[in-house]
């Protein structure tokens, strides 16, 4: 690996790490970081066609490539309800956790991954280990039942937003584009779900089109895209692969929980710090056996 594959595969490092601690920093409801981030996203994507001469695909590409941008941004509305329930310090790593439990499974299933005795039994405890290790980034010293409670919800509504990840990853599969290809595409799949969200909740409450901290989210917006390009570059053949590639692009759950508790006010006691520690370790590493097996 040379240092420009490195360096391309550690964008979703910085992209994805910093994504939810900023989009949390700058505040708002779900409703004004969604709209706000997928708008950020599409001019990312704009200008990252212009520049490189990419034509909108068209047909079923388009199609598929829109729907995967769906999945996202539905999922994402998801996550940061969880986020004002649970904060991203601990959401982060339950979502990172289902995100690599759904496309283990679906690579097993759909695609003939993990042949062999004992790849699937190598898998399967790779997949046990991350549930451990999610388990072990939420793990509290106080139990009361308030905060046990609110766990509970996020953790369902997380799984639940998997749905929507595991169809930004899959969607594309059923197209003939590449990931520069897709970006685009993608990115307008994103904002219209956060459109119609915003249009929907417009009659119940403050409409977010209106409000000054929905743009302010453009800025948080920059580092998805950021972090999703750089994701579709690492992952290219001639740069570090699929393998490696998404290896690199999980190490973002690190970034993504320390920044939580670090600049967020997301406190954690010594011991807890220590056992989140060892639970991010132990989801890198399980991340590392499923893609390599």
């Amino acid at each position: 690996m040379n240092a420009t594959a490195l360096l391309i595969g550690l964008g979703p490092l910085l992209g994805w790490g910093l994504y939810p601690t900023i989009a949390s920093k700058i505040g708002g409801r779900p409703v004004n970081q969604i709209l706000g981030s997928t708008l950020g996203t599409l001019i990312f994507a704009l200008v990252f066609a212009f520049v490189q001469g990419i034509e909108l695909a068209s047909g079923k590409d388009l199609i598929f490539a829109i729907l995967s941008g769906v999945g996202w941004a539905s999922a994402q509305i998801i996550t940061f309800k969880s986020f004002g329930m649970i904060g991203s310090s601990r959401a982060m790593p339950i979502t990172t956790a289902f995100q690599l439990l759904g496309a283990s499974l679906w690579g097993v299933i759909a695609l003939g991954n993990w042949p062999g005795v004992t790849a699937k039994v190598l898998g399967s405890l790779a997949l046990v280990l991350i549930v451990i290790g999610a388990a072990l980034t939420v793990w509290s010293e106080e139990k009361n039942q308030e905060n046990s409670s609110l766990l509970k919800k996020a953790i369902i509504y997380l799984a639940i937003g998997e749905i929507g990840y595991w169809a930004y990853s899959a969607a594309p599969q059923a197209t003939n584009l590449d990931g520069m290809q897709a970006f685009l595409p993608q990115a307008i799949g994103m904002l219209l779900v956060a459109v119609v969200y915003a249009v929907v909740l417009s009659g119940k409450e403050k409409s977010a089109f209106s409000e000054v901290v929905t743009y302010k989210h453009i800025f948080s917006g920059f580092f998805f895209a950021f972090a999703a390009l750089t994701y579709l570059i690492s992952a290219q053949p001639n740069m570090n692969g699929l393998a490696t590639g998404f290896i690199l692009s999980q190490t973002s759950v690190i970034l993504a929980t320390l920044t939580g508790i670090w600049f967020l006010g997301q406190k954690k006691t010594t011991k807890e710090m220590r056992v989140t520690v060892l639970g991010l370790v132990l989801i890198i590493v399980a991340a590392t056996v499923t893609v390599l097996i």
